[in-house]
């Protein structure tokens, strides 16, 4: 969840949003709270691997258990794709695909190691980057004005299009938690773990985000800073605080590492259930000696090589919006069909969530058209 968003949103965000940025994330954080909470009572009450793909099959039938498994599918190789390329564009922009291309490669061959190793990395990588984020922070709040400014701040309004565009690619940032709850078969007592993990991870990744976001619109709107591709090398070049540039280089890549590095392994493990239900080909149930689904794991890495090759950040980030805004949708309509022994959300939850992901996936859509 710390990994492409926080990086490599806020320039498509900030073009569509202008000085409402942070209005944007803020619905895209309600959305995803509302996402969050159908999502966790699902998982709780059917803890088994590919998440919606498996509520929907259990609530609704197979048709919207497949559909929510190929939109996780499609998505989260969006995703991928992105954060792969964000790589690039805080190394060497000159070579970001090249660079997007290796590290897919790298990631994969942690994943196929099993999910212990995996968390574990993510877990040390993610402590890291929240440090220089809050390092970040401070610099920026300290006021980028006490350094001068070179560029001719121009408050800009989206409007409501630009509004929901903006809402729509930050709320790839916060789906990360979808992640968590399709490890269901792999995780102890997951009952209380995962609900514990997604609450958790959401209220610090939107705590964060609201300070980045915060700091984006202050360095863009407020002085005048051109946002690039890499957004926060952008601001951290600007101000002479030795050091912050470099850290913000490794922290993107890092983050963008370990969100790639979970995004395999969640492809892989629905492609996993897909296939054990029927939908794939038996093929992809194949694990290895370390239980990770490894013909899965191979298919995700290819598909999001695909986006490397031949996509944006931008484009990708939209598509996977749109994706996982039907992902949830499916997930919403399995919390209204759960029995009250299931102890379903409040009624509200999954009917204000299900309006929600429509607006994110219009919102998606919006964004491909003039």
């Amino acid at each position: 969840m710390l990994g492409t968003g926080v990086f490599a949103s806020w320039t498509p965000a900030f073009h569509y949003a202008g000085d409402a940025l942070l209005i944007a994330l803020l619905i895209a954080g309600v959305v995803a709270g509302l996402n969050a909470w159908s999502s966790i009572r699902l998982a709780a009450a059917h803890p088994v691997s590919g998440g919606s793909y498996s509520y929907g099959r259990r609530w609704l039938g197979r048709p919207a258990g497949v559909a929510a498994g190929f939109a996780f599918v499609i998505g989260k190789s969006a995703s991928a794709g992105a954060a792969a390329l964000t790589i690039g564009a805080y190394l060497a922009p000159e070579y970001q695909r090249f660079i997007g291309f290796a590290a897919v490669l790298l990631m994969l061959a942690i994943d196929l190691r099993g999910v212990v190793t995996s968390a574990a990395i993510s877990g040390v990588l993610s402590g890291f980057v929240i440090v220089v984020l809050l390092w970040f922070v401070w610099v920026v709040s300290r006021g980028i004005n006490t350094f001068g400014s070179s560029g001719q701040p121009v408050p800009i309004v989206g409007g409501a299009r630009g509004l929901l565009e903006a809402a729509a690619v930050l709320f790839v940032a916060f789906a990360g938690y979808a992640r968590i709850t399709v490890l269901g078969e792999e995780v102890r007592d997951p009952r209380k773990v995962i609900p514990r993990a997604v609450l958790i991870s959401l209220v610090v990744v939107f705590a964060i985000y609201l300070l980045v976001g915060f700091c984006v619109l202050y360095a863009a709107d407020g002085v005048g800073i051109e946002l690039s591709s890499a957004p926060l090398l952008s601001i951290a070049d600007f101000v002479p605080v030795q050091g912050l540039p470099t850290a913000i280089r490794i922290a993107a890549c890092v983050a963008a590492g370990a969100a790639l590095l979970s995004l395999i392994a969640g492809m892989g493990r629905t492609m996993f259930a897909m296939g054990h239900g029927g939908d794939l080909p038996q093929a992809l149930t194949k694990v290895s000696s370390r239980k990770a689904p490894v013909a899965g794991e191979l298919v995700a890495a290819v598909l999001v090589i695909a986006v490397v090759l031949v996509g944006g950040i931008a484009g990708a980030l939209a598509l996977s919006a749109g994706s996982i805004g039907i992902y949830y949708s499916v997930a919403h309509l399995s919390a209204m069909r759960m029995s009250t022994d299931e102890h379903p959300p409040p009624r509200v939850v999954p009917f204000v969530g299900l309006v929600g992901c429509a607006v994110l996936v219009i919102g998606a859509l919006l964004t491909f058209l003039p």
